[in-house]
């Protein structure tokens, strides 16, 4: 049987937009998988200060992001399970394979992971794909991640990424203030917030 390889790309994606499509198509190509997983989170803990939307409208809009992407999958574990979402457990419901299992993630991500529940047993069942921009410095970073998480480095696959800065955060900024979006959310995903009315005062 064929060897699958799988990245999974977890998030709240509220709203998805090009830097993902871009952090998981050079995740693909460098680290040849054949699929990508997309799993938005249900209740994402981390952000329990933040307005957030529901996780109903940020699926339809993750679905408007893939549709036509033939190696891209949406994945409703996270929003299907109650309670906090927390990524160790969703990588303990992947599928029990021999086949090898990438978490995509950017280097903020990365950083903050230290916090994150029980981090030694995820870099232990998942390699880790991090997104690098060019002439970025991790060393400091896995240095102290290290302290805190053994055999982090080790586990770590880098992805090349270029300069450019995108952010959820930011487009729900723009929106709300009427400032453009346009090339930085993929169309079809402009179309769905407007239909919903999202991130508008």
């Amino acid at each position: 049987m064929a060897v699958v390889r799988r990245g999974i790309m977890g998030g709240t994606f509220d709203p998805p937009h090009v830097g993902h499509l871009i952090l998981a198509s050079n995740a693909r190509h460098d680290l040849e998988l054949d699929e990508v997983w997309f799993i938005p989170a249900g209740d994402p803990y981390r952000k329990a200060d933040s307005k957030v939307s529901t996780a109903e409208n940020r699926l339809q809009m993750l679905e408007a992001a893939l549709r036509g992407i033939d190696w891209a999958y949406v994945k409703t574990t996270e929003i299907d399970r109650q309670g906090p979402t927390y990524t160790i457990d969703t990588i303990l419901q992947l599928p029990q394979t021999e086949d090898p299992w990438w978490f995509i993630l950017g280097s903020d991500a990365l950083a903050d992971m230290e916090f994150w529940k029980d981090p030694e047993k995820i870099v232990d069942s998942v390699r880790l794909a991090v997104g690098r921009r060019p002439g970025s410095a991790h060393q400091d970073v896995i240095a102290q991640l290290e302290m805190k998480i053994p055999r982090i480095k080790e586990r770590i696959d880098y992805v090349r990424m270029p300069e450019i800065e995108i952010s959820s955060s930011d487009l729900r900024d723009r929106i709300r203030t009427g400032r453009p979006t346009e090339f930085l959310l993929p169309e079809k995903v402009s179309r769905v917030i407007d239909e919903l009315q999202l991130y508008a005062d």
